[in-house]
């Protein structure tokens, strides 16, 4: 979700900077033309998403990782519910 999302904002968060940090965004946020919420609320979420979909280890036991495999090997099949799926813009390249 960006700041640019028509819901109303009434969750309140809180962080604390050091000066530097502060310059730096205020910065930032006039030449990206953005409030500093703005930018700092999208920058923040962009960080959260791709955090997210980074994750890339899984632990299961040993009989899931057996499942898992066999599921691998299967031949394929018609999966309408998936074609649909990908057939779908990802929510993170609408921005």
């Amino acid at each position: 979700m960006t700041a640019a999302t028509s819901t109303a904002r009434t969750a309140r968060l809180g962080l604390r900077a050091t000066p530097e940090q502060e310059t730096v965004l205020r910065r930032a946020a006039e030449v990206a033309h953005k409030s500093l919420t703005d930018f700092i609320l999208d920058a923040a979420c962009q960080a959260a998403e791709q955090t997210l979909l980074d994750q890339r280890l899984f632990m299961v036991s040993g009989s899931q990782y057996q499942a898992i495999l066999e599921m691998l090997d299967r031949p394929e099949s018609d999966n309408p519910g998936l074609a649909d799926l990908f057939s779908r813009r990802p929510v993170w390249a609408s921005k």
